[in-house]
């Protein structure tokens, strides 16, 4: 196993995550069997229970986990299915070591943080990366350690790093130290910001094998050099990353670099020649363009990141460029639609800015323009539906008040006090009815998906539903997981999340039917 440590300084939010994506790419290109780790130093045990406008989209990996959004970068530039074990919090380490010390694992010993938290970690980084699929156990395993150098919490992931770097063959270890490269008013770049990173990264005791800057414009060779210089690096381990139009563009702009090189050179990897298959679809132009509005309650775009990512996806497979409009589901106004060839409602909980979704799905059904529902985005059709067609104006789902319950909890959600991991969680089968626009586009008669909700379909209501024209076109035993309008140019909606399993060489199929509806349904110039 060879080990690919990607720390961050300076300042978060870098691009951290995509950067180890990208060198997983690029390794990948040239068939390499990589795997990924994320290390998130806070005390949450996951990000199940974290408020998405701080911390972005909680992403649910097969097996259920909630987990940190780069996870779903992971996923989707490697195309693989990682599991929980692959993000390790500081909360799985600590609830672990207590749980053994109460069991008496420990036989009486003082447990500290050293050996006992740093050798848990480095056990569990072993696990996940030894952990296999159908191809095989990986080759290589990036490890992403987040936070930056010098934060309190990072230090005893830091610590094991440093332990496993002296236990691992120097070959089988390379340390890559991402920093920022920012530009003063006149245009010069400074490297003093790097020197500091990579000081606090030797007070740690890690001393980077290659450096990745971050700037706005690409780095010179004097600026190279200079880095080089002052971190004890070669010069060819400096690496600029500059920033990109579109994230899959970074492991084009990390292979011009060489960075690809310098990696199997230093984990003496044989040296092969890149696949082009990824970057064929990356550069692939559009021939149209299309606007879609995204209706929601957050106004921050990271918390619908598979989102973004899927429409992107299903648009570079169709060849054409997706422009989505925001628009705050609590300020809603039935002209904000007027002209957009698309609709689509994301997932989400809680009572705020139901309304205007509700309106939003009410316009694209009786305008016949595409409109694709996730989630709650599946249960407020289902809402609309029973209000203006059956008639029920009292309906509502039981999370949004009393009413008419057409969407229900789950029998066993009722009395559940601890909401950390209990939803209906990751992979399922759906079973597709024949006839339908779900069977047109996944082509077969049963799929995977992933969840995350806690509410459906009131059984009792089906019936009524269906003989009032709206058809469920797939679902789980008594569960509905998909409903759909016949007669609507495009009018579908999924109780699971098809975005957790978009990739850019296999968009989803949902996405794709959606994107192909708006082309068709274009008003825009």
């Amino acid at each position: 196993m060879k080990y690919i440590i990607v720390t961050g300084g300076v300042m978060s939010g870098l691009g951290k995550g995509i950067t180890a994506a990208s060198i997983g790419r690029i390794l990948k290109n040239r068939g390499y069997r990589v795997t990924a780790v994320k290390i998130d130093p806070y005390l949450n045990i996951d990000a199940g229970t974290m408020n998405p406008a701080q911390h972005g989209e909680v992403f649910v990996l097969a097996d259920g986990s909630e987990v940190d959004l780069d996870l779903g970068n992971y996923e989707r530039f490697l195309d693989i299915e990682l599991s929980g074990p692959h993000n390790i919090t500081t909360g799985k380490v600590y609830r672990s070591v207590i749980e053994k010390e109460r069991r008496g694992d420990y036989l009486g010993d003082t447990v500290q943080i050293i050996p006992h938290i740093t050798d848990e970690i480095k056990c569990r980084i072993e696990r996940a990366a030894t952990e296999g699929d159908e191809d095989g156990p990986a080759e290589i395993c990036l490890v992403e350690v987040g936070g930056t150098v010098g934060d309190i919490e990072s230090m005893p992931f830091l610590e094991a790093v440093r332990q496993m770097r002296g236990e691992l063959p120097r070959d089988e270890m390379v340390l890559i130290h991402v920093t920022l490269v920012p530009e003063d008013t006149m245009g010069d770049m400074k490297t003093k910001p790097t020197q500091h990173s990579v000081k606090a990264l030797r007070e740690a005791g890690l001393y980077a094998d290659m450096i990745v800057g971050r700037s706005e414009h690409p780095i010179g060779l004097h600026t190279k050099r200079k880095i080089a210089s002052f971190c004890d690096v070669a010069a060819p381990a400096v690496i600029s990353a500059t920033t990109a139009p579109d994230i899959y563009q970074v492991p084009v702009e990390l292979e011009k670099e060489g960075l690809a090189d310098a990696i199997t050179k230093h984990l003496h990897l044989d040296k092969r020649e890149a696949a082009e298959e990824w970057y064929n679809v990356v550069a692939r132009e559009y021939t149209s363009r299309i606007t879609v509005a995204i209706v929601s309650k957050y106004g921050i775009e990271d918390v619908y990141l598979s989102i973004k990512e899927a429409l992107k996806h299903a648009g570079r497979a169709l060849a054409t460029e997706v422009k989505i409009v925001w628009l705050d589901a609590e300020r809603y106004e039935p002209g904000q639609l007027a002209d957009v060839d698309g609709i689509l409602i994301p997932g989400g909980f809680g009572v705020r800015g139901i309304e205007g979704k509700i309106q939003a799905i009410q316009y694209a059904r009786e305008h016949d323009i595409p409109f694709l529902g996730l989630c709650l985005g599946f249960q407020l059709a289902v809402v609309e539906f029973a209000r203006n067609v059956l008639g029920w104006k009292d309906a509502c789902s039981e999370e949004i008040g009393p009413g008419r319950h057409v969407i229900a909890i789950l029998p066993e959600q009722e009395g559940v006090d601890d909401l950390g991991g209990t939803m209906r969680l990751g992979n399922y089968p759906v079973t597709v009815r024949a006839g339908t626009i779900a069977e047109q586009l996944y082509r077969c008669s049963t799929i995977t998906e992933r969840h995350r909700h806690r509410y459906e379909v009131n059984p009792e209501e089906i019936p009524a539903l269906e003989e009032a024209g709206l058809t469920f076109s797939g679902q789980n035993g008594p569960r509905m997981e998909i409903c759909e309008l016949p007669g609507h140019p495009f009018f579908f909606a999924t109780q699971f999340h098809p975005e957790f399993r978009s990739r850019p060489t296999r968009p989803a199929p949902a996405f794709l039917g959606f994107v192909s509806a708006c082309r068709k349904n274009k008003k825009t110039a």
